[in-house]
């Protein structure tokens, strides 16, 4: 079970996934790159991190949202770049 749901993010995001695109079809986001700003994209990159990183709380559900909306570097893109920084910048943010 997903650790977060639509509903529970707290950010606005466009929810415009295209047939082929959409992760409900394909099972994953459209590329290795993270559009911050697609909801679909962002909410399934939470969960995976979540359940990669044994995240249990919905409370480190919402920080992940919230340090990829506002702290994240704009340059770090692909999902491998996006986990490392998270996973090395988590402390940080407490």
């Amino acid at each position: 079970m997903p650790l977060l749901s639509k509903s529970d993010l707290k950010y606005t995001y466009s929810w415009t996934a295209i047939a082929p695109d959409d992760p409900q079809v394909t099972g994953k986001p459209d590329s290795t790159l993270l559009n911050r700003n697609e909801g679909y994209e962002v909410l399934a990159f939470i969960n995976r991190f979540a359940e990669t990183h044994n995240l249990k709380k919905k409370a480190s559900g919402i920080k992940t949202e919230k340090l990829i909306k506002e702290h994240l570097p704009g340059d770090t893109r692909s999902h491998k770049n996006v986990s490392k920084w998270l996973v090395d910048n988590w402390k940080k943010y407490d």
